[in-house]
């Protein structure tokens, strides 16, 4: 079978070679609708006889979906973000969905423009890691506007209606420092990016908008509150997400007159940064610091000591996101409460923890 001059084939080629309707080959190429199995075979040969090319963009306008997703998270060089969007890809092209990737680079008008931008793209839904998760009102104007969205890392505040999946980082944080305490560690500190906001944590405050970091810093305080430990603020050194702010931060608390004996980093990031300034002192770990991490990244397992760090399920929780923004896009969440899942990250002890000298 030919086109007339030799031009691409249409829809209407593919009709008349089927001996079917315009519109029943429409169904049976774009999947939707009822045709029988009979006739589907009959326009799918017809079509790959013609060497015919659906139009995407006219299957969406018919079907009302794009079969894409948008993804925007805030750092995607962050080994985390790059091992989440790997579930969430291997989830989503199974289905049939393409995934369109936005970095924002922690900017809340970078993120603003991409939801906004695949929102007007007729992507089918999305799942962000918001850059500020106190400003959810564009998240909101695109759900009521038909996008579902699944929130992935962080709650934001403002859009409780969101599915969300996070990692219960309050416990694992908690968990690392009941590990210090139980190996004799009084004088722990910890080196975070929401070092400011140590005094509305310890008064109790739960909300969502929370940062990973605040919330793991809440962790802290409150394992140190269960084993009866004051909480010394000078023990919770601020840094800004990057390697060089931890390494001062790790040498402004071992300059204290009465320094820690272990210390713990709220990321992956501040991780690197003090392990390098304890090596840089030329501390012996874990006999003059324990230290720990989050995050089972290579570099953890290829310095010596091996870091002890808190591993979370990173590509799980990519999975868990793409699966349940799926599930809104097919329609089977409709009408439901929103869902708020959060997955238990687990401590791996390695040996850059010990029991301190004093103690032993």
């Amino acid at each position: 079978m030919t086109t007339h001059g030799g031009a691409s084939p249409s829809l209407i080629d593919v009709a008349r070679a089927a001996g079917v309707s315009t519109a029943t080959a429409g169904r049976a190429l774009g999947g939707y609708g009822q045709v029988s199995e009979r006739t589907r075979e009959r326009v799918l040969a017809a079509a790959a006889e013609l060497g015919y090319r659906p139009n995407g963009l006219a299957r969406s306008m018919i079907t009302g979906s794009t079969h894409t997703i948008g993804v925007v998270v805030a750092d995607v060089a962050n080994p985390f973000f790059a091992t989440a969007l790997s579930g969430i890809t291997d989830v989503a092209q199974p289905a049939g969905f393409e995934v369109l990737l936005a970095n924002t680079g922690g900017a809340l008008a970078a993120e603003q423009r991409a939801v906004s931008v695949m929102s007007e793209k007729r992507v089918d839904g999305m799942i962000v890691a918001a850059a500020q998760p106190g400003e959810g009102t564009h998240l909101k104007h695109a759900m009521e506007a038909g996008v579902p969205v699944v929130l992935i890392d962080r709650q934001v505040s403002g859009v409780p209606e969101a599915d969300s999946i996070t990692i219960d980082n309050e416990h694992a944080a908690a968990e690392a420092v009941a590990h210090l305490l139980e190996l004799g560690h009084r004088r722990i500190g910890v080196i975070t990016e929401a070092g400011d906001q140590l005094a509305r944590l310890r008064a109790g405050t739960r909300r969502r908008g929370l940062f990973p970091s605040a919330v793991r810093l809440r962790g802290y305080v409150r394992a140190l509150d269960a084993a009866g430990v004051e909480v010394d603020e000078a023990l919770v050194a601020p840094a800004r997400y990057e390697r060089g702010s931890a390494y001062d931060a790790l040498l402004s608390l071992l300059d204290l007159a009465d320094p820690p004996t272990a210390v713990l980093c709220t990321d992956n990031v501040l991780a690197s940064g003090a392990y390098r300034a304890a090596q840089d002192r030329g501390l012996r770990m874990p006999e003059e610091l324990s230290l720990i991490g989050f995050d089972d990244e290579p570099w953890t397992t290829l310095v010596r000591p091996e870091l002890t760090i808190v591993e979370q399920p990173t590509y799980d929780l990519g999975a868990r996101a793409g699966r349940q923004l799926l599930d809104h896009i097919e329609g089977e969440r409709a009408g439901r409460a929103p869902q708020h899942i959060q997955l238990k990250a687990k401590l791996v002890a390695r040996e850059s923890t010990a029991r301190p000298v004093a103690v032993r």
